[in-house]
């Protein structure tokens, strides 16, 4: 039987409008979301649906609204993959599905994780760039070419597209030392995976230890150490090293080649992860189905072809 795999976004991913047409077609959707209303304190879903896409994509609220429209997704498909990997934020998201958070610890988590990245460093003077078309070590060379500032790679997303992250101004010069690249500003309100969100990290931290993790139901690959886990201790542990360490999501993708996984869903808004599975799958003895759920159309396809009636 086919193995499959579940992939949860991070920032980057949000839209105004994103869970809307869950909201409008699923009461369970609606439960969902007023259940965040009332954790949260405001209108999560006013932002979602409404934004203003300069109020969504500030952390604070990005990462609540993300990892509710993923959970969102999850339930309604209605059941368990075989293994899972969240990008960053969808870390949480894939421990929520294997039951070692619960969707209300992790909502708070997120919110806080959210103000603290965002008070690390005041909105607009940190920055992330996706640099596409450029060689790992030739990124390297050129942030050690940054005179001021900090900037360091954050995301390694595939062999194609590196993201870095820091200082503004020592992001925006690192870009002029690579002419032959294309880099794309990311939608994001602090520049999160360096060590200027150490303070987040350590604040961070302790609200995770006083959170109950649970062994996981199916095995998650974690971003800090691309390491399959089913412990909550271990789930723990990489929680608290993420926020200020790079995400390895290349080598998570290499992972899931390796345990043979021939199905991944993307669940939550976008399809951005399942593009740059796309591109590192090219080396897989088989390319995976690629299949997402983001509102009522997706997730009757998905449910469709995992069930065989497609």
């Amino acid at each position: 039987m086919s193995r499959i795999a579940f992939l949860f976004p991070g920032q980057g991913s949000q839209k105004v409008g994103m869970g809307r047409d869950f909201f409008d077609r699923f009461s369970l959707a609606r439960e969902i979301f007023d259940q965040a209303d009332a954790i949260l304190g405001f209108k999560l879903s006013t932002i979602c649906f409404s934004g203003p896409e300069e109020k969504l994509k500030m952390t604070e609220y990005t990462q609540p609204a993300l990892l509710t429209v993923s959970y969102i997704g999850f339930r309604l498909l209605q059941r368990d993959p075989d293994l899972a990997a969240g990008h960053s934020l969808g870390e949480y998201s894939a421990l929520v599905a294997a039951g070692c958070l619960t969707f209300e610890d992790a909502l708070r988590l997120v919110h806080k994780r959210g103000l603290y990245m965002q008070e690390a460093v005041p909105f607009g003077l940190g920055a992330m760039a996706a640099i596409l078309g450029s060689s790992y070590q030739a990124i390297r060379e050129a942030l050690a070419g940054v005179t001021r500032g900090v900037v360091e790679i954050a995301n390694w997303n595939s062999d194609d597209q590196i993201v870095i992250s820091g200082d503004a101004d020592a992001v925006k010069e690192a870009l002029t030392y690579l002419p032959g690249a294309r880099a794309v500003m990311l939608p994001v309100s602090a520049p999160f995976h360096c060590r200027l969100m150490k303070s987040a990290e350590e604040r961070l931290a302790v609200d995770l230890d006083q959170v109950a993790f649970r062994d996981l139901r199916f095995p998650i690959i974690t971003n800090v150490d691309s390491q399959l886990i089913l412990r909550g201790e271990e789930a723990r542990s990489a929680l608290k090293r993420q926020v200020s360490r790079p995400v390895l999501w290349q080598s998570t993708m290499e992972t899931l080649g390796r345990e043979g996984v021939e199905t991944v869903v993307e669940l939550g808004s976008g399809k951005i992860l399942l593009g740059l599975l796309k591109r590192s799958s090219r080396s897989w003895p088989r390319q995976p189905q690629l299949l997402n759920v983001e509102d009522g159309d997706t997730l009757t396809r998905c449910q469709a072809v995992l069930s065989g009636a497609a």
